[in-house]
């Protein structure tokens, strides 16, 4: 498929969801950006009432620091505010096993959960900086612009993590603000990263 501007659901979501009269132009590629060593990384544009979901993709995320979790924050005024003033409440699981049969466990994660406050929201878990260890993310933000509802979403992530850990990460939540968003961040706990950033709008 054409990963450049369409994404597979775009091609097929009125065969999917029943929906007739769709265009393959549905869900549209925004922003690519490939991150070596960054900070943080912040998508300030196209963040817009054109479409009602966002579909963020992270792809061979790789942190310099060993044993860090990426989070995201939004903002509702470009980033000016600093990622720091809008609350979030979510949840966190995930499912575990490691490499060498040592353990394996569903459990749900509180230190990645949040409740009613500003601190990013985890959507991985102790990524492992090694060369060969990585991860893979896909976070969705639905109706992101709406100045009447909380702004919901949820994510996933897999991959290798610290301790040979292969792990299958779910957070969802809400951001508990009536107010339109229109810029997120990304950052690791500590640390910089390296990773390939995608957005799709989905109307």
């Amino acid at each position: 498929w054409d990963e450049e501007n369409i994404m597979p659901l775009g091609a097929n979501k009125a065969a999917i969801m029943g929906v007739a009269g769709v265009s393959t132009e549905t869900v549209v590629l925004l922003y690519d950006t490939d991150h070596s060593n960054a900070s943080t990384v912040s998508i300030t544009s196209g963040i817009t009432s054109t479409y009602g979901e966002y579909i963020f993709g992270i792809y061979n995320l790789n942190p310099a620091t060993d044993s860090q979790s990426l989070g995201f924050q939004v903002d509702a005024n470009g980033g000016d505010n600093g990622y720091n003033d809008l609350d979030i409440t979510s949840t966190f699981f995930n499912a575990y096993h490691a490499e060498d049969n040592s353990s394996a466990a569903l459990a749900y994660e509180t230190s990645h959960d949040r409740h009613n406050t500003s601190d990013f929201q985890h959507i991985s878990n102790s990524g492992g900086n090694g060369a060969d260890e990585s991860s893979a993310i896909k976070l969705h933000l639905f109706n992101p612009a709406s100045t009447t509802y909380v702004k919901h979403f949820y994510s996933r992530a897999s991959g290798m993590f610290s301790g040979s850990y292969n792990q299958d990460l779910f957070s969802a939540g809400y951001i508990n603000t009536a107010t339109a968003i229109n810029a997120i961040q990304f950052k690791m706990d500590s640390g910089n990263f390296d990773a390939t950033i995608k957005m799709w709008g989905v109307k």
